[in-house]
């Protein structure tokens, strides 16, 4: 693999010394004085609050640097971590180390920036090594949050260190519950006017129950406002809520002893944590209303800047769909469906419900008269067959019901009568129908599907064709599925026989809304989100039940709801694997706790409190407002703060839309944690705690640091830093761990394959600013990348060159002369200040470091370096390797941190130059084009073709053979 070292370029005689000689110079740029250099600058950093951001109101005015308000604001944020037992391998800090170097190349160009780190400390693994050893996971959670801590302190990372918290705080706690009781207490007005022109917005319930009273907004059903006792509004006012129970078809996990969200559900139906089997089964929930700002959250994606992938998640997983809500009449009442074709409306022969569909839970005694064998099952009646049927539903998971090819069910004995055709067509239930999605019921139209047509030969049913390719087209033996004109279709009021589709649709959707048997509508694939958790260790509900069953908020005052201590923490199942076990959450188990008596008001009341938990998104859904002024506070957050911060156009650079100016992490968070965050952002910014209409306004996806392992020839995996590589004569490469030949493989960095490599053991070996320009030099930023230890010796040498191109390294002097740079050095200055600023900005940070090396090799070659080209070199490196930068300033004259140092602006005099399109060839094949200068010399050519995108792409972790320069205009790299 390609490393960051020039191997051609001159060099100081004590270069070739091994990095750990017991004879090295007392100043050489070891990783022992490396240590001794960021230890004491890490510790002068925390001295002297260097990293303190100012607020401009507040109690954290303070910190470094300009005065907020004299300075613009840029909000930078990684992914909130989860703070694991295992602690970090180098594949981790990759994001922060990425955030870091933004930050601080931005403060030196003079933002007030705000980085900071929390951690999101409720999980599921503390909870899982609570239950297997006792220990409470609060003392988990902090020793790993402190282990974490040091191991990125090491990095020097340049957070505000007053900022960080973690989800388990009681102060964030409270807040998190707070933000819980303002969804609770709102609801969705459909109607209401947004400032952006937009219909639709929370608003307190306390208006609803105004607008009720008042007369002004229709109460549902029949009965007056003012006829309705206190239990029945209530009741009305909660079905409104964002923040409801209900009890809701869920994914039952039995082996977590929980409910998931559609989210946390691996498309092969299992947990996505664990790998367990999920069920549906219906539980009482809290829900929250996301469906409600489906459009929005969809539609305002147009006003962020992500990576389009990211969007396209999004848009797929709201799964917006329009067509018709159509009522068919059933006994004592009516079936609704959702269906996207209304126009095929005359060719619904029968109906399909999920096997949770309320319709089943009052079935007919006895088969209908004209009621055929193979729709029975053999079974006597319709309530046997339907019992047994959901039984064997249940059992199975949504995929495999989704997956099973056999496309069996069972007549309910229901008969349903067609809107259109006044026919009476069967109800069957079939598991393929999952009550999730729409209404849990189709209409089936066998003439246009291929799946209802195999239902319908199996049972006998009709088959009527009402699209096809032309009017006098035959019907085919099948379903036809494709485009045309509609047949089949004319009743004694309504025909749509020779319309094409979208004309039928408008016109039966129009008849359907004039008789009261449909209306156009819109559905989505999004869901309402399950928030309950059967769990211990998570945020308390805020709520309590009174002697109704209904749920009471509890008063601000009486924040946070602590938890409490129990006897243990496991989610108590019958069988992991029975998905009619009973979930019983840990906390149930301190009665004393669950049930409490409280005045709310009315004098002291008996109440019974929620014992489910808030899922761990809760808390990763609003910390980036506590970033801005976290602690005990009055309000969530200063509107002044967040403005500033957030606010839209805050700098000039954000949109109509506000929020974080640059939010980097990994695309697997693109639908759980984004699509959660955004819709309690919205929520808070419909009730007038926030001014922008969007969290995060640019995400940046970082790839990921991937790692070499190796089997042995029973295929288990063996130390990867025991594997010895080794040439045979015929130049193959072989792989030997302790004699015996393994075989490598390429893959993810993890304690299962045997391949992880730490951070402390590159700050032992190399130092953190060595760590950091590695990681940054690896490749795009965005793309993923293989780990290669012994490469990072490249990365060591660039700094060592740097220290001696300063540093004496026996006497420690410094040894940079006051005289100007010569012509050809100024060029060189200037062109690198010019391109370094503009990779930084675009955070191409290996080309940036390949630009940088080829500076700083040149300047090796001179006989002395000018002060000046030595500072600028210094100063363009500091925001990647930020201690040993720091050091040569100090050593070079300077008082103070360099941390807000101006950054380089190159003269433009020097920057008159032609340039030439050099091609870059890997293999041969052309593989990206670099507009150089003439005068370019090869070892800044190779550097800067082998930094390329392109080649990176083409290498894919490959090692380097050779490289061929014919400067200017090719360079062709051969992979080993």
């Amino acid at each position: 693999m390609h490393t960051q070292d020039s191997t051609t370029a001159p060099d100081r005689p004590t270069a070739t010394a091994p990095t750990d000689a017991p004879d090295s110079p007392p100043m050489r740029y070891t990783a022992a004085l490396a240590e001794q250099i960021e230890l004491r600058w890490q510790q002068r950093w925390e001295d002297e609050g260097t990293f303190h951001t100012p607020n401009p109101a507040g109690g954290l005015t303070d910190g470094g640097g300009a005065a907020a308000q004299d300075a613009p604001a840029f909000f930078i944020m990684d992914m909130f971590p989860y703070p694991s037992g295992a602690g970090l391998h180098v594949g981790h800090p990759l994001g922060y180390i990425a955030t870091d170097v933004v930050g601080r190349h931005r403060r030196m160009c003079g933002d007030n920036v705000l980085h900071a780190l929390g951690y999101d400390a409720f999980g599921l693994p503390a909870e899982q090594y609570a239950v297997q050893t006792g220990q409470h996971p609060r003392v988990t959670t902090e020793a790993n949050i402190a282990n974490m801590r040091r191991q990125l302190r090491r990095l020097g990372l340049a957070h505000d260190p007053r900022r960080t918290f973690a989800t388990t705080d009681p102060d964030y706690v409270r807040w998190t519950q707070w933000i819980f009781l303002e969804i609770f207490n709102s609801w969705y007005d459909a109607d209401a006017e947004r400032p952006d022109g937009g219909r639709g917005r929370a608003r307190p319930v306390t208006e609803l129950v105004a607008e009720y009273a008042a007369g002004t907004r229709p109460v549902p059903g029949e009965t007056p406002w003012a006829e309705l006792d206190e239990v029945e509004r209530r009741r009305l006012v909660d079905s409104r809520r964002l923040a409801y129970v209900s009890h809701t078809p869920v994914n039952w996990c039995p082996g977590l002893g929980t409910v998931l969200a559609n989210e946390e559900v691996t498309v092969d139906g299992r947990s996505e944590r664990g790998n367990f089997p999920v069920f549906k089964r219906n539980l009482r929930q809290w829900n929250m209303r996301i469906t409600a700002y489906a459009d929005r959250l969809a539609e305002d994606l147009d006003l962020i800047d992500w990576p389009e992938k990211v969007r396209s998640m999004q848009r797929n997983w709201i799964g917006r769909s329009e067509g018709a809500q159509v009522r068919f009449a059933v006994t004592g009442g009516h079936l609704e469906v959702f269906t996207t074709r209304p126009d095929t409306l005359f060719g619904a022969t029968f109906m399909v419900v999920a096997p949770e569909h309320p319709l089943l839970d009052d079935v007919p005694a006895v088969w209908p008269e004209g009621t055929r064998p193979q729709w029975t099952d053999g079974h006597p009646d319709p309530r046997a067959a339907v019992a047994t049927y959901r039984a064997q539903a249940q059992a199975k998971s949504a995929v495999e019901r989704q997956a099973d090819t056999s496309k069996t069910g069972v007549f309910t004995g229901h008969l349903a009568t067609n809107p259109v055709t006044g026919t009476q067509v069967p109800v069957f239930t079939a598991d393929y129908v999952l009550m999730g999605y729409g209404t849990g019921a189709i209409m089936a139209v066998p003439g246009g599907d291929e799946r209802d047509h195999e239902f319908a030969v199996t049972y006998g049913l009709p088959v009527v064709h009402t699209v096809l390719p032309s009017a006098d087209a035959e019907p085919p033996q099948g379903a036809y599925t494709g485009d045309g004109v509609v047949v089949s279709s004319s009743g004694e009021h309504l025909s749509l026989d020779g319309l094409d589709v979208a004309t039928a649709k408008r016109r039966i959707t129009e008849w359907l809304e004039e008789r009261g048997l449909g209306r156009g509508t819109v559905t989505y694939r999004l869901r309402d989100w399950l928030f309950s958790r059967q769990r211990y260790w998570g945020e308390p509900f805020p709520i309590v039940y009174d002697e109704h069953d209904l749920p009471i908020a509890l008063p601000v005052e009486q924040l946070p709801v602590n938890l409490p201590d129990v006897p243990d923490y496991s989610p108590r199942t019958f069988d992991p694997q029975d998905a009619d076990s009973t979930p019983e959450p840990p906390l149930g188990r301190n009665e004393d706790w669950a049930t409490v008596t409280l005045d709310l008001g009315d004098g002291p009341r008996e109440y019974r409190r929620d014992t489910n938990t808030m899922p761990n998104w809760a808390g990763s859904c609003w910390y980036y407002l506590n970033y801005l002024d976290p602690g005990s506070r009055e309000v969530l957050v200063d509107p002044a703060l967040e403005e500033y911060w957030m606010g839209p156009g805050h700098n000039g650079s954000v949109g109509a839309a506000g929020g974080v100016d640059l939010y980097v992490g990994g695309v697997e968070h693109a639908v759980l944690h984004l699509l959660y965050a955004r819709f309690w952002h919205k929520v808070l910014h419909d009730l007038g705690h926030v001014s922008s209409r969007e969290p995060f306004h640019r995400l940046f996806n970082q790839g990921y640091v991937q790692a070499y392992a190796y089997r042995d020839d029973r295929g288990q995996p063996v130390p990867a830093a025991d594997v010895v590589e080794e040439a045979d004569a015929d130049g193959t490469t072989r792989y030997l761990w302790q004699g015996q030949e393994v075989r490598r493989e390429y893959g993810k960095m993890g304690k299962s394959l045997k391949n992880v490599v730490t951070p402390d053991e590159m700050y032992e070996s190399y130092g953190a600013d060595t760590f950091r320009v590695y990681e940054m030099s690896m490749g795009p930023l965005d793309l993923s990348r293989p780990w290669e230890t012994r490469a990072v010796v490249g990365s060591q040498r660039f700094l060592q060159r740097l220290w001696r191109n300063v540093v004496d390294e026996t006497t420690g002097e410094v040894t940079v002369v006051d005289t100007e740079p010569d012509a050809a050095t100024l060029r060189l200055v200037h062109r690198t200040i010019d391109e370094v600023r503009t990779e930084m900005e675009a955070m191409r940070f290996n080309t940036a470091i390949a630009k940088l090396i080829v500076l700083n090799n040149h300047l090796t070659s001179l006989d002395r370096v000018p002060r000046s080209a030595a500072e600028t070199l210094v100063l363009l490196l500091a925001p990647i390797a930020p201690h040993i930068t720091e050091e040569l300033w100090c050593r070079l004259g300077h008082e103070g941190s360099l941390t807000r140092a101006p950054y380089p602006v190159a003269d433009p005099r020097y920057l008159v130059e032609e340039t030439v399109t050099c091609v870059v060839q890997v293999q041969g094949k052309v593989r990206d084009r670099l507009e150089v200068p003439p005068s370019i010399g090869d070892d800044e050519l190779r550097e800067l073709a082998l930094a390329t995108a392109g080649a990176q792409r083409a290498l894919d972790g490959r090692e380097v053979r050779t490289v061929i320069v014919r400067a200017p205009r090719l360079v062709n790299v051969v992979p080993a």
